[in-house]
């Protein structure tokens, strides 16, 4: 992969991000006004209303929100499906069996540079999830060591980007290895048996492989994107007071989080059979769940930067597609007037 073509279209992107700020907005500002403004009243009952919503492990506040029934308590007809990974939350979406999912911003740009029509509406983590993980039998120790080896990583999601940004990094072409295309789960059952050398990995999943004993060797905490919450654009339209609901739950659940450390781990250790220090692991040193929910700015830069890849590996057919995702993904006005008060008192 030639890093010429990778910098000079982040330039390009990064200028563009720019120009939105200079303009008096940021990305997607404004999309959702009117929805916003109707969503901040109480006048509209959510009683006997229908929500299809994600859960992921590697969303904590999605975890606590599901286990205090705080949306069912409003009188939401709640179904909760799990998503495994960012990619197959992006199916979800787009198939409209949810109307809000989670997934790393990396994946949330690819779905909305390729037409997926979903809106970013919450921040709910800035984590250090992602990471090169291998054993300690490999002999591999940097990410020169991979040519010629196979990578189990998950596609469309933060791992595999990150995989990318780091062979990118280290002046390794992603030609020079086989990615093996599995999901979170299988990528460790497959450096585990042999079947390949190294792994994109995913927290918690990751960590507990640390556990047991596999070795993270190569991390850099800017190649994680943010956790994004995303919606569909016909949900928005419809129930925007639903999703206001949301994204306040999402609020709660961040401002609960930091008060119940502990139990924000025990949640996460039941949902995903781990181990309770490892769970703790997940929250206090891989999960900064205490940033700001607005999507904007600092989202932006990240992608940016991620967003070229895109194109120079043929994900997306264009540069100016990629634009437009970034023009138009990010909707902070939920996030904005999001009531952290709502629920969990």
């Amino acid at each position: 992969m030639s890093r010429t073509p990778f910098l000079r279209s982040a330039l390009v992107a990064g200028a563009a991000a720019s120009a939105l700020l200079l303009s008096g907005c940021v990305a997607g500002e404004g999309q959702s006004a009117e929805a916003g403004t109707e969503a901040s009243g109480e006048a509209t009952s959510l009683e006997g209303q229908t929500l299809n919503i994600d859960f992921a492990t590697y969303n904590p506040l999605s975890l606590i929100i599901k286990d205090q029934g705080w949306l069912e308590a409003e009188g939401l007809e709640v179904n909760w499906i799990q998503s495994a990974g960012s990619n197959k939350a992006n199916e979800a979406l787009r198939a409209e069996a949810i109307d809000v999912g989670s997934t790393a911003g990396s994946a949330a740009l690819l779905a909305r540079s390729n037409g997926s029509p979903i809106t970013t509406i919450d921040i709910y983590s800035q984590p250090e999830w992602s990471a090169l993980v291998t054993l300690p039998d490999t002999g591999i120790t940097e990410v020169s060591d991979l040519v010629g080896k196979k990578v189990a990583a998950t596609k469309g999601t933060d791992p595999y980007f990150f995989l990318l940004q780091s062979l990118d990094a280290e002046g390794v072409s992603v030609d020079d290895i086989t990615v093996e295309n599995v999901q979170h789960a299988d990528g460790w059952a497959a450096l585990q048996n042999g079947s390949v050398d190294a792994w994109a990995g995913l927290d918690p999943i990751m960590a507990g492989a640390e556990e047991d004993g596999a070795e993270l060797f190569y991390r850099n905490v800017d190649f994680n994107s943010y956790g994004f919450l995303n919606a569909t654009e016909s949900f928005l339209a419809e129930k925007p007071e639903v999703a206001q609901a949301v994204v306040d739950a999402y609020e709660s659940a961040r401002v609960w989080a930091a008060a119940n450390p502990e139990e924000t781990a025990a949640i996460l250790a039941e949902v995903a059979g781990l181990d309770e220090a490892v769970a703790t692991k997940v929250i206090t040193e891989r999960s900064n769940l205490d940033v700001s929910g607005v999507p904007g700015q600092a989202q932006l830069d990240v992608l940016t930067t991620i967003g070229p890849i895109f194109v120079e590996l043929g994900d997306v057919a264009s540069q100016e597609q990629v634009d437009e995702a970034l023009d138009t993904l990010l909707d902070p006005s939920y996030a904005e007037q999001a009531d952290s008060a709502r629920f969990g008192s």
